[in-house]
């Protein structure tokens, strides 16, 4: 799958560290209901266009994803700020 990497250049494999890079950056400097979104655009850094379908829970697993995924939060990263911000998009 990543054969492509062994044929590329010292450049272009600098270049290519330096897109993931920033991707992954994107990434993890999201914050607040950010969190919670679908990212294509991270996947998209991949080489491979993959002809990916999301399945999306219905709205009862769903939401209880929801909830396991904060909780999830106040336990790994229990001293970070909180806030009150409403979604607003």
């Amino acid at each position: 799958m990543d054969s492509d990497i062994e044929s590329m250049s010292k450049e272009q494999l600098i270049a290519e560290v330096k897109k993931l890079r920033s991707g992954i950056r994107e990434h993890r400097d999201c914050s607040g209901h950010d969190l919670c979104w679908y990212h294509p655009h991270l996947w998209a850094l991949l080489p491979e266009k993959a002809d990916h379908t999301a399945k999306v829970p219905e709205w009862p697993q769903f939401m209880r994803g929801c909830v396991k995924y904060r909780q999830s939060l106040d336990e790994q990263l229990p001293h970070a700020v909180r806030t009150d911000k409403e979604f607003d998009k």
